[in-house]
């Protein structure tokens, strides 16, 4: 590892990415940025139609140095492995790191929910969260962020002029729980220094 940094406790656990419209160019355009010992676990929901496979995974492991797989229920985080939640179920992160994938109802008519993802961890990882809220319509997002920046974590939006749709964060923006606001490409060189910036975290 090059990077000295590397050797010691990322300052965060986990990274989640959420999307909706035009998310499958920022989610690659991300991964395949960052570096392939990155040292936290990576959750991503992107809203997918609930009546086909989805070949996102497989799609975003072509141009990443990651692990990247759909998630199953009960795998649990480990770091620098990304974990793409299935169609036309939640994913949501239990104590531990654990995940499970819910039928529970639809959030903002959609399933997986970038709330539903949020939300739990907020509870459950709190604030070793960084939330990422990228290009996508409707307001999907919002309330999840403000449980993660509630519980200490923080949260990412694209700018608009990166963004296909800033439905999505233009909606996380308007709460006031975001830090930064940042352009696509941006976003990965701001999670390496983010998960690797332990002074603050790690005296």
């Amino acid at each position: 590892m090059d990077d000295p940094a590397f050797l010691l406790p990322p300052a965060f656990d986990v990274v989640a990415l959420v999307a909706s419209a035009g998310g499958l160019a920022a989610l690659g355009s991300i991964l395949s940025a960052l570096p392939a010992d990155f040292p936290a676990a990576i959750v991503v929901v992107q809203h997918l139609d609930p009546s086909r496979p989805s070949l996102l995974a497989s799609i975003l492991a072509r141009h990443c140095g990651l692990s990247v797989r759909e998630a199953n229920h009960n795998d649990r985080l480990r770091p620098g492995s990304v974990y793409v939640a299935p169609p036309d179920r939640h994913l949501v992160v239990g104590p531990g790191g654990v995940l499970a994938l819910t039928a529970t109802e639809p959030v903002h008519h959609v399933r997986p929910s970038a709330d539903a993802l949020l939300e739990s961890l907020g509870r459950s990882i709190g604030p070793r969260t960084v939330a990422v809220v990228l290009t996508g319509a409707g307001h999907d997002g919002a309330d999840g962020v403000r449980a993660v920046k509630h519980r200490g974590g923080t949260v990412i939006a694209q700018d608009r002029p990166s963004s296909q749709s800033f439905g999505m964060p233009g909606a996380a923006i308007g709460t006031g729980c975001v830090d930064t606001i940042l352009p696509l490409e941006q976003i990965a060189p701001a999670l390496v220094h983010l998960v690797t910036a332990h002074a603050q975290t790690h005296p």
